[in-house]
């Protein structure tokens, strides 16, 4: 985890982060990455679950996987 951690912590901008994540990830799992952000993002803005499995066409599981992964996030700010 740590030389994953420093190769994003290396990147100079946005431009250079994109390029990186392009070449670490597949567009499957880039795309997945801004699914479970934008259910982040709806999650804090109080959509209920359901609503937004159904407006981003995932499970309920996966939206209640990250909704404890954002509780986990906010208890160690």
């Amino acid at each position: 985890m740590q030389n994953l951690i420093h190769y994003f912590l290396d990147t100079p901008d946005a431009a250079a982060m994109e390029q990186k994540l392009h070449a670490l990830l597949t567009p499957n799992e880039l795309a997945e990455m801004q699914k479970r952000l934008q259910i982040f993002a709806l999650l804090e803005d109080g959509v209920p679950q359901r609503d937004i499995a159904k407006q981003l066409g995932v499970g309920i599981a996966t939206v209640t996987r990250g909704s404890r992964a954002l509780k986990e996030l906010k208890d160690h700010e």
